[in-house]
């Protein structure tokens, strides 16, 4: 995006060594990523909400439902278009089978196989 260190060091109100310091650094503060974000025009925090989605555990809380009478509960599609085309193409690539896929984002089998019918990449694998 052509952004000068001279113009991040004003943004972000410190020295242009510690922002060339932020780059070798492994996590950021919240509110200096949403500094990054805007700056960039990009949804990093996207990447970590996606990432919680994926490894969140889908059963239910066993405390939780002694406390609440039994009911239906309907889940909402909690996958983006983005996260299943992610999980597509690393079938579509063999980087990882779909039992691998199916073991690693805990993402049940019959919702891959209607992502796959769904998007007709069947053919292509």
């Amino acid at each position: 995006m052509e952004i000068t260190v001279r113009h991040l060091a004003e943004v972000f109100r410190v020295s242009e060594d510690a922002i060339l310091e932020i780059f070798t650094k492994p996590e950021l503060a919240t509110g200096d990523l949403l500094k990054w974000s805007k700056l960039l025009r990009y949804d990093f925090f996207r990447i970590y909400s996606q990432h919680l989605i994926l490894y969140t555990p889908q059963y239910p809380n066993p405390i939780k439902n002694k406390e609440k009478p039994q009911s239906m509960q309907f889940r909402k599609n909690i996958y983006s278009d983005e996260l299943i085309e992610f999980i597509l193409e690393l079938i579509k690539t063999g980087k990882k089978t779909k039992q691998e896929v199916i073991h690693d984002y805990r993402i049940p089998k019959t919702t891959l196989y209607k992502w796959i019918t769904k998007h007709q990449i069947l053919s292509d694998i």
